[in-house]
């Protein structure tokens, strides 16, 4: 019996064998079908990038560059400590966040586009622009205090006048950019989205007006600087006898040309925008949102031209810093006058 098992297992193995042997060469033999093989393919992931957000981040790599040039000559020329130069450093720190806040907001777009990230992002821009416009308020507000109050002007309350108003500047614009994080967002609910989302309409419409009012308090303390400078014009022509009025108020006239072209290049550049803000929504086209946009973020490379590199005692040390590379802190600044606007 066992014999017999012994057998009968031994010719079934053999038969196995032979049919395994038999189904392999039919595998390997050219009448078959090779065993399917496992290729993986990786399809090139490609980004669609906005033409717009390219020249946004291209404008705000040169913002960038040109307020930390003005930045650096503040900061390590000695002589440029006066409050005046401190508002312009002030300016020009806001202008260079400002084109910092458009490359992170250009790169968080196309990489780490998270709700989050891009409530920070927006709160950045919020920030820096807030904090430039209001620097060019209390700009003007510095003029006009050197005019109006020129005996007293260079002294300590005037400096201590100046520290304060910087804090409340950057506060007032720390404060509005945490408005999105703290609520004021759409990212719950797109049909409040405003033209920059993340922003809600509410927010915009809010910033918007904001900037109406500080636009007319600049426009305000700039006629009463004209007319303080006629003033002035006048009183001289009647104390020097021998100098005619027309020659006296050539610099006037110089100054309210220049009055006009701040005052002109303010209004063109950022009340399209703000005006643009309050009546339209996300459902606009966005080439409309970029195209009142991108004046508004240019400003930020006009205000270095117009407030820093007109100024003779940054152009003087610009020259010793090109020309020797260091500033030294013997030259003595050129004493202000009611022209100086």
């Amino acid at each position: 019996m066992l014999c017999d098992d012994s057998l009968s297992a031994a010719a079934m193995s053999n038969q196995f064998k032979n049919t395994s042997s038999s189904t392999w060469d039919v595998q390997e033999g050219g009448n078959s079908t090779p065993p399917p093989s496992f290729q993986f393919e990786l399809e090139p992931v490609v980004i669609s990038v906005n033409p717009w957000d390219i020249v946004l981040c291209v404008t705000g790599t040169l913002m960038s560059c040109e307020n930390a040039i003005v930045l650096a000559l503040i900061i390590y020329t000695p002589t440029l400590k006066a409050p005046m130069f401190v508002l312009i450093g002030s300016l020009a720190f806001a202008d260079l966040l400002a084109g910092l806040g458009l490359i992170v907001n250009f790169t968080i777009t196309y990489i780490f586009d998270t709700g989050f990230v891009t409530l920070l992002s927006a709160g950045l821009l919020i920030t820096a622009f807030s904090a430039s416009v209001l620097n060019i308020l209390a700009i003007t507000v510095d003029r006009y205090l050197s005019l109006y109050n020129a005996l007293t002007y260079h002294t300590e309350r005037t400096v201590i006048f100046t520290f304060v108003t910087l804090v409340l500047i950057w506060v007032t614009s720390i404060t509005l950019g945490a408005l999105p994080i703290m609520g004021w967002n759409c990212l719950e609910d797109e049909t409040t989205c405003s033209i920059c989302a993340p922003i809600d309409k509410n927010h915009a419409a809010a910033l918007a007006v904001t900037f109406l009012f500080v636009f007319a308090l600049i426009l305000q303390l700039y006629l009463q600087i004209c007319k303080i400078a006629f003033r002035h014009a006048q009183q001289i022509a009647v104390q020097q006898k021998f100098m005619t009025t027309s020659h006296s108020s050539s610099p006037t006239t110089k100054g309210v040309s220049t009055l006009s072209i701040i005052l002109g290049t303010f209004a063109l550049c950022w009340i399209p925008f703000a005006t643009y803000s309050l009546v339209a929504d996300i459902g606009y086209p966005p080439v409309y949102t970029y195209v009142t946009a991108l004046p508004a973020i240019c400003h930020s490379m006009i205000n270095p031209i117009i407030y820093a590199f007109r100024n003779p005692d940054i152009q003087k040390s610009m020259r010793i810093a090109c020309c020797c590379g260091c500033a030294p802190s013997n030259f003595s600044l050129r004493p202000r006058t009611p022209s100086d606007v």
